[in-house]
């Protein structure tokens, strides 16, 4: 039976922070953020982190010694985990392989904070644990009810947390992102981006049904201060982060049309079946309990993204048919970009 190290406890500014996916959207974002404000950081990536300064782990999570070279040192604070596989349609095509990236992993992460001592754990979570909620409002205390082997590894991801605090005495959270967007995902390809690139290839969009299905977008500036708040406070459970506002994929159109000057012209074909109607979510807890406040309201927030895409010059693919059913966290999409453009809305999982 192996023993763990006494779980320290230094200040929210002080001690390294580890980062899974450092180099992707959202962690870059995020080693910023630590790293802006005094933390020592440590990237763990298949690519080392440009900035010299960053300690970089390179390889994958599931390769002997990673996760151990990781957290060693004795100056780790704690783990920010946001590498995952996070594709509907791959986990579904690849259940054994979600399974190892979503659950395998963060259980040997969590055991290898447990040994080093370390006592912070915050995991990158998703509404799609509860599956279709139809119209109604999504809150923690809803039932965990997951469609997919993506939603169910990120299911079991936050139980492993739960005992791992309960056993332990660990400070772990799971944050449940709704679709995060921001600067820094041109590379990526979810439904603001597809919608920037089809504004600067001057192509309009199809969109899947009548355009009412309900999203909410929360900008990556709002989600990596929820980390911090969640970092600083130590907290200890499940908290939702969006922006607490949901839009249309019509409202969503339109902004992007205002932002970019672009008309985006569209057309309307056949909805898929079994598009979930809404994601819609309380806040509430992120707000009372991490002093959560979102900050970026949608026109900004695409206004950063816009600034960026416009800044990189020709959008990615702009020639090449993207796939419809490609999407971070829904099986089901909606929207389409005419002729060669797919903009696909999530279903309220994040978009790393």
């Amino acid at each position: 039976m192996t023993t763990s190290a006494p779980m320290a406890t230094p200040p929210a500014c002080a001690g390294r922070v580890v980062i899974t996916g450092g180099t992707g959207f959202v962690g870059r974002a995020a080693v910023a953020a630590f790293a802006g404000r005094g933390n020592p950081v440590t990237v763990v990536d298949r690519s080392a982190h440009p900035d010299p300064t960053v300690r970089s782990v390179v390889g994958e999570l599931t390769e002997p010694g990673v996760v151990a070279d990781a957290v060693a040192g004795g100056d780790v604070a704690g783990v920010v985990h946001l590498a995952a596989m996070t594709s509907v349609l791959r986990s579904v095509e690849h259940p054994v392989a979600t399974y190892q990236a979503n659950v395998a992993v963060t259980q040997d992460l969590l055991e290898g904070c447990r040994q080093a001592g370390v006592g912070r754990f915050i995991m990158a979570s998703t509404n799609a644990v509860v599956g279709d909620a139809g119209h109604a409002t999504v809150d923690e205390a809803a039932s965990l009810r997951p469609l997919t082997p993506y939603g169910a590894t990120k299911a079991a991801g936050e139980m492993l947390l739960c005992g791992y605090a309960g056993a332990y005495g660990m400070a772990t959270c799971a944050l449940r992102f709704t679709n995060i967007y921001g600067p820094g995902m041109g590379h990526k390809d979810s439904f603001v981006p597809r919608m920037m690139r089809a504004a600067l290839a001057g192509r309009g969009v199809q969109i899947y049904g009548d355009g009412l299905q309900r999203r909410d977008l929360v900008h990556v500036d709002d989600a990596v201060a929820a980390v911090l708040a969640a970092w600083d406070r130590r907290f200890t459970g499940t908290a939702i982060i969006g922006s607490g506002q949901s839009v249309t994929v019509l409202e969503l159109l339109d902004a992007v049309r205002t932002v970019t000057g672009c008309a985006l012209p569209v057309e309307h074909v056949a909805a898929k079946p079994g598009e979930m109607p809404a994601v819609i979510v309380d806040i509430s807890r992120a707000r009372e309990q991490l002093g959560y406040r979102p900050s970026v309201s949608l026109i900004d927030g695409l206004a950063t993204v816009w600034q960026d895409f416009a800044a990189a010059g020709a959008p990615l693919n702009a020639t090449a048919p993207l796939n419809a059913t490609v999407d971070s966290s829904t099986l089901h999409n909606s929207v389409v970009v005419t002729p060669s453009v797919v903009v696909t809305p999530g279903t309220g999982g994040p978009d790393r």
